[in-house]
């Protein structure tokens, strides 16, 4: 099997996310993404055993590229509130950019099967735990509470964050994912805190409109 890098490989990646997102993952076929990425139908098993690992590699690459960049984006803060608002800003500002993105990580991975759901289970940990290791910085801070599990906060910040990209996605209405930034941070942030306050939203992360 062929490296997993280059032109040709992230061409498939691409197409890939636009068949996906167009058709459903069950629908979309490896000679649609073939053609879709300008490339002849054999060379997709050059470097995917199958449609399933299409999916996998997708997001593999796509989660693994989005979580590095957080997390270098967040390497030189200090205030954990800053750090989760940032976060939530990374997280919506992603996904808006990409909508076809978005309806594959939000709607078709959930509709897999158990053994793609299993993998990707596997790929996400490194989102979590950027996602816990700032609880767990915010408390040894004395900006979070210290009576609250990181684990379960972890859950409720993440689950937070995808319920409200996943009703984005799903609604017939369009409007900014990103302009939910600040309400979704304030809530997320004084359920954080040690006395129910937080500070402001970090007016420089948002882009000038």
């Amino acid at each position: 099997m062929a490296k997993r890098t280059g032109e040709k490989y992230q061409a498939i990646i691409e197409a890939a996310v636009k068949v996906i997102a167009g058709s459903g993952y069950h629908n979309a076929q490896v000679t649609r993404i073939a053609k879709e990425a300008g490339v002849a139908d054999g060379t997709i098993y050059l470097y995917f055993e199958n449609k399933e690992d299409v999916l996998i590699s997708l997001f593999r690459t796509k989660m693994g590229q989005f979580t590095a960049s957080a997390e270098k984006e967040l390497s030189n803060l200090e205030d954990p509130f800053e750090m989760l608002a940032r976060l939530i800003h990374l997280h919506f500002s992603r996904l808006q950019g990409d909508r076809n993105l978005a309806a594959v990580l939000q709607i078709e991975l959930r509709q897999s099967d158990p053994s793609i759901r299993k993998n990707i289970s596997q790929i996400i940990k490194e989102y979590y735990n950027l996602i816990e290791q700032i609880i767990k910085y915010g408390i040894d801070r004395g900006s979070f509470s210290p009576c609250m599990n990181p684990n379960v906060a972890r859950k409720i910040v993440f689950g937070s964050l995808d319920e409200v990209a996943t009703c984005w996605v799903l609604s017939a209405r369009r409007y900014s994912l990103t302009d939910l930034t600040v309400p979704v941070y304030e809530l997320i942030a004084r359920g954080l805190s040690t006395d129910g306050k937080a500070p402001p939203f970090p007016v420089e992360i948002l882009p000038l409109h």
